[in-house]
């Protein structure tokens, strides 16, 4: 018995091969046009986070510590700055330069701009924290408030005031430029800016301190590193066009809980009596936002939030008088 057997004739079969052959080239070649859009899209990419300031390159990983910044590491990263300050602050108060009267003299000097005589018999507690009243003086106009970027004073006032124009018009645009700026910052500030900076803010103390000036050298890198990290990388959560400045309570003025956070018990308020800021003994942070767009109009009104609360100690807890003021003026 004869089986039926399927075959075709060898022009069906090559026809059959040449579509097949012609079907893979096509698959190939898509398959081919679709690695190369994956491809242009990742550099696409790439190129975008790099304009926005978010690509994460080694440099920025090994700078920064990170692409972005949060409440939580901001305070972190300023409890450790705060307790530099501190440590040099007791180291020259233990192993004084010059009397303890002439230093408090010279720093009260430094924040008032005013050289009248002070009553005699400054405490090495009164000295430590009047200290670090100017150290958070110098680090809140000349370091976090001014965008340090370059080792030229002028320029970097310059940007300053660029990114607060930009920041007035568009806070997105102000913060990718912040970020594509300090992409390019200085690693550490020249020590020459650091003198300067120094002899404007607080040219008595540098007159009288004398070689405890070089404690100061490393509390301004570690203030400049602080900087960049609030400056430099992204804001997490909502507000991401977000800025940080910082504030110094003044002495004398009022104790507001919003704004300042006693370091020590205040005696008076807890007797309902009032009383005032004695000394700063590090600035407070705010996060600055742009006021929100309703009806189609901007609000010109900034918003902030309080970071960090100034770190404060009370006039009745330095016992600077006989009637609890601070002898400035």
């Amino acid at each position: 018995m004869a089986f039926p057997q399927d075959f075709v004739s060898g022009e069906q079969y090559r026809y059959a091969l040449t579509n097949f052959r012609i079907a893979h080239e096509k698959v190939e070649e898509q398959r081919r046009q679709l690695e190369e859009q994956e491809r242009q899209i990742a550099l696409l990419r790439s190129r975008i986070a790099l304009l926005e300031g978010t690509a994460k390159t080694q440099d920025t990983l090994t700078k920064q510590g990170g692409t972005s910044v949060d409440d939580f590491s901001i305070k972190n990263a300023a409890s450790q700055l705060e307790r530099l300050i501190n440590r040099w602050a007791a180291d020259v108060v233990r192993a004084p330069p010059a009397n303890l009267d002439s230093i408090y003299a010279a720093a009260i000097s430094d924040i008032t701009g005013s050289n009248e005589p002070l009553p005699l018999g400054a405490s090495p507690m009164q000295v430590q924290n009047i200290l670090r009243h100017v150290m958070s003086d110098m680090i809140s106009a000349e370091v976090i408030n001014c965008l340090i970027v370059t080792n030229s004073s002028e320029a970097n006032v310059q940007l300053t005031r660029i990114n607060e124009h930009l920041f007035s018009r568009n806070p997105m645009v102000a913060a990718v430029w912040r970020r594509q700026t300090f992409s390019a910052a200085v690693d550490s500030c020249d020590s020459n800016m650091a003198h300067s900076i120094f002899n404007d803010q607080m040219p008595s103390l540098v007159k009288v301190l004398g070689a405890s000036m070089k404690g100061v050298i490393r509390i301004f890198d570690a203030a400049y590193n602080f900087s960049r990290m609030l400056h430099g990388a992204n804001v997490s959560g909502a507000s991401t066009d977000a800025f940080y400045r910082s504030f110094v309570p003044e002495i004398g003025s009022a104790l507001l809980p919003r704004q300042i956070e006693l370091i020590r018990r205040c005696l008076k308020s807890e007797r309902g009596e009032a009383d005032r800021v004695g000394a700063t003994v590090f600035p407070g942070l705010v996060k600055v936002v742009k006021g929100t767009t309703t009806g189609g109009e901007q609000d010109q009104d900034n918003m902030q939030s309080i970071v960090r609360r100034a770190q404060v100690i009370c006039e009745c807890t330095l016992l600077v008088g006989a009637d609890g003021t601070v002898p400035i003026a």
